[in-house]
């Protein structure tokens, strides 16, 4: 046989391999692209109107945090932080961490979103504390016994413990794509986004700026799911729920009819 026609055989078998393996390598890169710690997406939530010059700011780490997340949410690079903050290249941050962030911008929240079809419905919940952010939370939910810390998939601040009225918290578990520790009714723990504003809502009202995030959160989290408007509700409102949550004075009326018209815009 001629090294020709060995060349010839050669080709055939490699062209035979590929036109087989390369599905499997489409469906593996495919399942790749879905892992919980990438991101397809990001959403930037509006920022107050105005001009607010950059400043040096403190931040103290929360739950999950990266010095991407952190650097996104103040356009800052991530080079500087690590320099001003003498951080190792590949810095691990801890949670509790105080890092100074040069020449930051207004805040930024930033909500990652995730290629999923588990999340069906969209939960609200009030902490019934006075005052709280993510850090506090997760450690109370600690030591009630959740494994994985706080059980919620979001926070909106009311500006206690260092955390501006309004500002969007993101959880670990939602990083992570985990299911929730937030309402076992209806199994809405693994089905239902947990978002929770701090404050005690059988007690006070809702501020205008959890209010304003809380709309716009919701929109971005139910327009990228589909959740559909029948599936957004308040904690005491799924069945089987035995709860007030969150809270007698939540204004279920202005939140549903502040959704139903962005939904028409």
């Amino acid at each position: 046989m001629s090294r020709w026609k060995n060349r010839d055989i050669i080709a055939s078998i490699a062209r035979a391999l590929l036109f087989f393996c390369l599905p499997a390598c489409v469906i593996f890169l495919s399942s790749c692209a879905r892992t919980p710690q990438y991101p397809v997406g990001t959403a930037p939530l509006p920022v107050q109107p105005g001009y607010m010059p950059r400043q040096d700011i403190v931040h103290i780490v929360g739950p999950g945090e990266t010095l991407w997340r952190i650097s996104r949410m103040y356009d800052v690079n991530m080079a500087d932080i690590t320099r001003v903050n003498s951080l190792p290249s590949r810095p691990v941050l801890k949670m509790g961490q105080r890092l100074t962030v040069p020449r930051a911008a207004p805040l930024k929240p930033v909500v990652p979103l995730y290629p999923s079809r588990k999340w069906k419905y969209i939960i609200i919940h009030h902490s019934a504390t006075d005052e709280d952010n993510a850090l506090s939370l997760f450690q109370m939910h600690l030591r009630r016994g959740f494994d994985n810390g706080l059980g919620y998939d979001f926070l909106i601040a009311n500006g206690t413990c260092g955390k501006k009225r309004g500002q969007i918290e993101v959880s670990p578990r939602w990083l992570k794509q985990m299911d929730g520790a937030h309402c076992k009714a209806a199994n809405m723990n693994s089905r239902g986004i947990g978002i929770c504003l701090v404050g005690n809502f059988s007690k006070e009202s809702v501020s205008e700026e959890q209010m304003d995030s809380l709309v716009s959160l919701v929109n971005i989290l139910r327009k990228y799911y589909s959740v559909p408007l029948k599936n957004i509700m308040g904690h005491g409102q799924v069945p089987g729920a035995r709860t007030e949550c969150p809270g007698k004075y939540f204004p279920y009326n202005e939140f549903f009819s502040r959704l139903k018209s962005a939904a028409r815009n």
